[in-house]
């Protein structure tokens, strides 16, 4: 059986001869030349954080306050971290979490495309963000076999919201992800600070510029008035959606609907009551609100109050150690953000393959070491708090 782990032998064999890692190892590395391979402007909005970022850091910090005991004399010479997930079996827990400027991160700015190319060629699902650079349908012909979802912002309008959805199911997306906290920006200063805002650009708006519902609502095409169409599009974004919503919500689709950014016991307990299939916490890796808690911090509380509920999680992964972290409070499977973006920048879909692969294979690495064989070995009583 190959393992993940075994990408550590393709680098020092390739180093025998000569030939060394093309892409740095350390997220560390990965981020200052990710960030020097993008424009300012695009560093700042991909980078950044809500208010002081206090929240972001601590997104990051919180996973060294918890350590996981080894165990030995197992033998995990044979490893298999593959999950069900919504019926589908998965190679790995590993997913990449929607970024609405993924598009531009590319060198071609077809970045969801290259992201769509690269779950293909690892297995790792993409989910694809309504805030794409190429319509939702173009992207979803690059995922091969490997499953994609579809990431709802829900605009204010409810026949377009119902639009993108049908695009979605016909697409053969598996799940749509309705993220709760963006029908509003954050206080974001390296944004303010930059003017970064690509959608008022009219940047990243292909869905909606491609959407009979939306063009409905224009005088002129989006070619002929771009900013009309974007004016247009700011009108219609933000839906600060309540409980009242959920019904609807539900009625949209019989795919498998997840709610992004459930981070309170009883807000999973009302979503799971109100029909949804799956929780996602996440706090947006910092950037929608400051002076929150860690998001890994949450987590157990979250996996707790929806029991049998699948809870997807992101916020603060760079390491393979953190996705096992995440995987041993509960977690169902775990999203990786800023790094994809980083190695997309650096190297298109050669970037990101190698992003996923060092995050695979150091959590492959860490179960073999440490003695667990199979994604249900790793569970909460091997978590310990460790104050630093």
């Amino acid at each position: 059986m190959a393992h993940y782990g075994d990408f550590q032998n393709e680098i020092y064999f390739a180093a025998l001869s000569g030939t060394l890692s093309r892409f740095p190892i350390r997220y560390e590395e990965l981020e200052a030349l990710g960030q020097e391979a993008m424009p300012a402007d695009l560093v700042s909005y991909v980078a950044g954080g809500c208010g002081n970022e206090r929240t972001q850091d601590a997104n990051i910090t919180a996973f060294d306050r918890w350590g996981i005991v080894p165990r030995m004399f197992v033998g995990a010479a044979q490893r298999d971290i593959s999950i069900e997930l919504f019926g589908m079996r998965l190679p790995t827990p590993l997913f990449m979490s929607p970024i609405g400027v993924i598009g531009l991160c590319a060198k071609d700015g077809h970045g969801d495309i290259a992201t769509a190319k690269a779950a293909a060629q690892t297995g790792v699902p993409m989910i694809a963000s309504t805030l794409s650079a190429d319509p939702l349908e173009e992207v979803a012909k690059h995922f091969g076999s490997t499953p994609g979802f579809f990431q709802l912002y829900t605009p204010t309008d409810r026949e377009l919201a119902q639009s993108l959805v049908r695009r979605a199911e016909a697409a053969g997306f598996k799940a749509i992800v309705v993220t709760l906290d963006t029908w509003v920006t954050g206080w974001r200063p390296r944004d303010l600070k930059s003017g970064s805002f690509p959608q008022l650009r009219g940047l990243c708006l292909a869905n909606y510029f491609s959407d009979d519902r939306f063009r409905s609502m224009l005088a002129q095409s989006p070619a002929d008035n771009l900013l009309a169409a974007t004016l247009q599009w700011t009108r219609i974004f933000g839906n600060p959606l309540t409980w009242d919503d959920l019904p609807w919500l539900r009625s949209l689709t019989k795919l498998p609907l997840l709610v992004k950014g459930i981070c309170h016991p009883e807000d999973v307990r009302r979503a799971i009551a109100g029909g949804v299939d799956g929780i996602y916490c996440s706090n947006h890796g910092g950037r929608q609100a400051n002076g929150g808690i860690a998001a890994i911090d949450m987590l157990p509380a979250v996996i707790d109050a929806a029991a049998n509920t699948p809870v997807l999680f992101d916020s603060g992964i760079r390491t393979g150690v953190d996705v096992i972290k995440a995987l041993a409070m509960g977690a169902a499977a775990v999203g990786v953000g800023r790094p994809y973006a980083y190695g997309l920048a650096l190297g298109g879909v050669d970037g990101i393959v190698h992003v996923l692969r060092c995050l695979l294979a150091e959590a492959d690495l860490f179960m073999a070491v440490d003695g667990f064989r199979t994604r249900a070995e790793l569970r909460p009583e091997l978590l310990q708090r460790v104050e630093r």
